[in-house]
């Protein structure tokens, strides 16, 4: 009777990293930075977070609930106060027209 060699090491399978990383979450940052003679031409600053959207909320970060364009309850809030800008702004036309 044969048996499988057994590893010490455990094999990981990238899901398991992927839910590991995104639990725990990864800061990436770098600086890319042209000089010419000393002076400095162009800096580039790179930062990357990579998390769960429930770790990002835990960490303060929400970012995408205030975007226009990713959150339909932002667009809705920001279209609400241009309707109320609006009808302030016709209010005072039309009081400009009776006191005239």
């Amino acid at each position: 009777m044969t048996q499988e060699p057994v590893h010490a090491i455990k094999a990981t399978n990238l899901a398991d990293i992927l839910e590991r990383v995104l639990d725990k979450g990864i800061v990436i940052a770098g600086d890319i930075k042209i000089q010419l003679a000393d002076v400095d031409l162009l800096t580039i600053k790179i930062r990357l977070l990579l998390a769960s959207v429930d770790k990002a909320k835990e960490m303060g970060i929400n970012w995408w609930q205030e975007d226009t364009y990713l959150s339909t309850k932002a667009r809705e809030k920001e279209l609400l106060q241009q309707q109320k800008t609006l009808e302030t702004r016709v209010k005072e036309l039309e009081s400009k027209i009776q006191t005239a």
